[in-house]
């Protein structure tokens, strides 16, 4: 396991993050979600590639992020290349992120097992630009920790997502704590219609999006993804799932 990256000052922090989002090389470009409703809310038409995110879980098993876990395998579904997961537990089951596009053979992964190894594994795997995106498994993110994640996938273009993992109730707090992720999800198990054909349909999500750089929270009720990874509108919604999107750049205004 690599070092943990040498101290480096706050305000040096501040101005290198600065420089990073205003001309790091991946400056404008996003991932659509396929749902109209949910892509114009966010600010480049998508989630912004080459940034950090972060993922929580609602609901009487949120400690377990399996929903959540399949929220983030399901972007990453959607973006070419090998993805690095850094595990703090052998409890993610792989078949799950395949059935969504995420497949064994590009998954790489890191048993790391704790905070203080899940973030120096992060940052080295955010250097490699070969790399679609690195997963870390998380109780704490700390605001100095995320600073440096941020500014790791704002120079590679490489996207970070953050799993936040608690054991107890003291753990489950930290997930409120600030830090520099560019936007905060949580993802909730939401009740089906009752139409008699339970069992043959997708389960559907409470998407929440708690935190937004430049804009504001909002939430919507959306089917869980799909064989590739999209998310859809719940067919009360819409006549089928969404035509299939490329990453784009955003056109200024």
């Amino acid at each position: 396991m690599a070092p943990a990256s040498p101290p480096i000052a706050i305000a040096d922090l501040r101005r290198w993050l600065e420089r990073t989002e205003n001309h790091g090389p991946a400056t404008g470009l996003a991932l659509p979600f396929g749902v109209p409703d949910l892509d114009v809310h966010l600010p480049n038409g998508g989630l912004s590639l080459g940034h950090l995110h972060e993922v929580i879980e609602g609901g009487p098993a949120s400690e377990y992020a399996g929903i959540a876990a399949l929220f983030v395998a399901g972007i990453l579904a959607r973006l070419p290349g090998p993805v690095l997961w850094c595990l703090r537990g052998r409890d993610l089951f792989a078949p799950a992120l395949a059935r969504i596009g995420l497949h064994h053979d590009r998954v790489i992964y890191c048993e790391t097992w704790n905070d203080r190894t899940v973030l120096p594994a992060m940052e080295e795997g955010l250097r490699c630009v070969g790399l679609a995106g690195v997963v870390g498994e998380l109780t704490s993110l700390p605001l100095t920790a995320s600073r440096r994640l941020q500014l790791c996938a704002g120079q590679s273009g490489v996207t970070a997502l953050v799993l936040r993992r608690w054991r107890n109730t003291t753990e489950k707090k930290l997930a409120g704590e600030p830090n520099a992720a560019a936007t905060r999800w949580r993802i909730t198990p939401a009740p089906s219609p009752a139409t008699g054909f339970d069992g043959l349909q997708r389960q559907q999500w409470l998407v929440e999006l708690l935190r937004l750089r430049g804009g504001e929270p909002r939430s919507w009720v959306l089917e869980a993804c799909n064989a590739k990874g999209h998310l859809t509108l719940p067919a009360a919604l819409a006549d089928g799932p969404m035509a299939t999107q490329a990453p784009r750049r955003a056109v200024a205004g």
